[in-house]
């Protein structure tokens, strides 16, 4: 297995394209696995179509599911972090793509986003790994 870890500068958005990234990582490389994680504890991963309004979409449901306010018992960092923690179980920290002549099979409208709702880091990492067809 190879693999290599990215740095991701956020600027404190909440949904950052990381499509090129993957694509990057794979090109020249076959057929095989992509897995995509992110080591973090307040950040996961959603394939999604961007560009159509939709990182706004699932910024109100994310601030619906998960109020940035002071009900957490999780209470250091900015008013509300406590629901950062929660978004993994909600956005998984990691996926799983299949890749046929280095290129990743995302369908039409499909990106890879990193989403990450802390306000208190805007820099990530994101640790692509590469698993050959056998």
């Amino acid at each position: 297995m190879d693999t290599e870890l990215f740095d991701v500068r956020t600027g404190y958005r909440r949904v950052t394209d990381l499509t090129d990234l993957v694509t990057g990582f794979c090109r020249g490389r076959g057929d095989g696995l992509c897995h995509v994680f992110a080591p973090h504890a307040t950040a996961g991963l959603a394939l999604m179509e961007l560009g159509a309004r939709s990182e706004d979409d699932l910024s109100e449901l994310l601030d619906r599911l998960l109020p940035r306010d002071d009900r957490y018992r999780h209470r250091h960092g900015a008013v509300g972090h406590g629901a950062d923690h929660l978004l993994p179980v909600l956005v998984t920290p990691s996926l799983s793509l299949p890749v046929a002549d280095g290129r990743p099979l995302l369908g039409t409208w499909q990106s890879v986003v990193l989403v990450d709702t802390n306000a208190d880091n805007p820099r990530r990492q994101v640790r692509c790994s590469w698993l050959p067809a056998p």
